[in-house]
């Protein structure tokens, strides 16, 4: 009988990772370039100009989503040199 090994490395939180950070880039890159080409917002860029936050602040919540995917791909990143190693 083989015995599965039960994944304890952070991999569903690592997902979670990829999944928010997705999520960040689209509604602030996609709302900047949606304000620019077309003069309107949606998700969370509509709801900040309604809080009458800067412009700037799309930019910022799509490059922490970035800052998400850079964090979960390292993560695995190092995880799999460290699989290598053993």
């Amino acid at each position: 009988m083989v015995k599965q090994r039960k994944r304890s490395d952070g991999s569903s939180g690592q997902g979670l990772l990829w999944l928010f950070g997705a999520v960040l880039v689209i509604q602030g890159f996609g709302s900047a370039v949606t304000e620019a080409g077309w003069d309107t917002s949606f998700g969370v860029a509509a709801l900040l100009r309604a809080a009458d936050t800067p412009e700037w602040t799309t930019l910022v919540i799509g490059s922490v989503g970035v800052v998400l995917w850079g964090v979960a791909a390292s993560g695995r990143y190092g995880r799999k040199r460290a699989d290598r190693r053993t």
